[in-house]
């Protein structure tokens, strides 16, 4: 009988799960099942390009998927059921969703779990951000950003909001493609404050350039249409206003008995596996796993990657009574880009603090370029992405699969 392997979300770190699982284990012993609201693969890395009207490669799930035995399910989930090992989901179709939910419902079984259902955009709470703000989490958002953009007339301010990797490549970016607009980027603390002093003197010289104005200690307390207001009574006028504070995840993992933060993100072990459901693991946002030093891994696809390698592995290894993985996740540089000309690859420690060491320019923003080609050639090749191990058979079941095994 087939162990049955159902992941949710199919973003940088899903999809990666889902292609290793299929390249590690034989299809005559499990069926792996992808579950997904959208037919092709987003590159979330890039939103800010696509809100500026750049064109970017389509990557569909069949394509990437045809011929490694992963079953592609195009729906919306709705509810996780861990103690009957359920999943509730409504159809998608390739239209997208549009159906009535009660009559279209349908429930997939699984043995094992993949949680990776990612975040979305965080609006904190603060009054006016989600009628007035625009988001670049999802491709809805960075689609009708696009548009906004489109239509908005020469001369008009526009505030970007957050000064974390999201904010500089927005605010950078549209500041590249409409130098026509004043763009302005509002942050919480100092410009860059994580990056090393090299890394912060070349990305305030890239902001001057482009003519972009920064207000620092800056805390936006409302947005309204056309300014936002500010934490010492402050407004700053923006006709637009990206938000770009950080990310929240789903709900579904929080409406369930797995044990999860406060923020809702699922404890996991060294191995990806929930610490409270053995048949669960989780990878990417969703997931709250310890770096070097106990350090939880920061959003990101530089986590996502490694922590989906580390959930397949572990998972084949444990189906097939192979040796589980011990290899350590860590963090190596923090790549920005700054316009499609210039870039910043920030040197880290293992666990993200900056070092002095930085790439700048020209150089750096072609780092970055292969860095996210990297990342989608990863999703877009599943079966081949390294590093690589040889495909596994489970053992002959005495009895019928019911969890993972320990």
């Amino acid at each position: 009988m087939q162990h049955r392997i159902v992941v949710l979300g199919a973003g940088y770190s899903g999809a990666i799960a889902a292609g290793r699982l299929a390249r590690r284990l034989h299809r005559e012993d499990v069926a792996i099942t992808l579950v997904n609201a959208e037919p092709d693969f987003v590159e979330r890395v890039r939103m800010h390009q696509l809100a500026t009207g750049q064109a970017l490669r389509p990557r569909p799930f069949a394509e990437m998927f045809a011929g490694t035995g992963v079953r592609l399910r195009l729906a919306r989930v709705t509810a996780v059921d861990v103690e009957r090992r359920t999943v509730t989901t409504v159809p998608t179709g390739t239209a997208g969703e549009g159906t009535e939910e009660a009559d279209t419902t349908e429930v997939l079984e699984y043995d094992t779990l993949v949680y990776a259902l990612g975040s979305a955009w965080n609006d904190q709470g603060v009054p006016g951000t989600a009628e007035h703000a625009h988001q670049i989490a999802s491709r809805p958002g960075a689609l009708r950003l696009r548009d906004r953009l489109a239509a908005l007339p020469a001369g008009q301010p526009l505030l970007v909001v957050g000064g974390g990797l999201t904010g500089l490549e927005a605010a950078t970016e549209i500041a590249e493609a409409r130098p026509d607009l004043a763009v302005a980027l509002a942050v919480r603390g100092a410009l860059g404050d994580g990056l090393s002093p090299k890394g912060r003197r070349y990305l305030r010289k890239v902001l001057d350039g482009l003519g972009v104005t920064v207000h620092e200690h800056t805390a936006v307390t409302s947005v309204a249409a056309d300014a936002v207001r500010t934490a010492d009574g402050g407004t700053i006028p923006a006709a637009v206003t990206v938000w770009a504070t950080g990310f929240t995840v789903h709900p579904i993992a929080g409406a369930t008995t797995l044990e999860v933060t406060d923020s809702g993100r699922i404890v996991v072990d060294g191995t990806m596996r929930s610490v409270s459901h053995p048949d669960v693991y989780a990878v990417g946002d969703a997931a709250m796993a310890a770096g070097p030093g106990g350090k939880p891994l920061r959003m990101s696809c530089a986590s996502g990657t490694p922590m989906a390698w580390q959930a397949a592995d572990a998972l084949a290894a444990r189906l097939t009574g192979g040796k589980l993985p011990k290899v350590p996740l860590r963090y190596f540089n923090q790549c920005i880009s700054l316009g499609r000309g210039q870039g910043l690859i920030q040197y880290v420690t293992a666990d993200d603090r900056s070092v002095a060491a930085a790439l700048t320019g020209r150089t750096a923003a072609l780092y970055k370029e292969l860095v996210c080609k990297g990342a989608a050639w990863a999703v877009a090749n599943p079966t081949l992405a390294l590093p690589t191990r040889p495909r596994r058979t489970l053992p002959t079941p005495t009895h019928t699969p019911a969890t993972t095994p320990a």
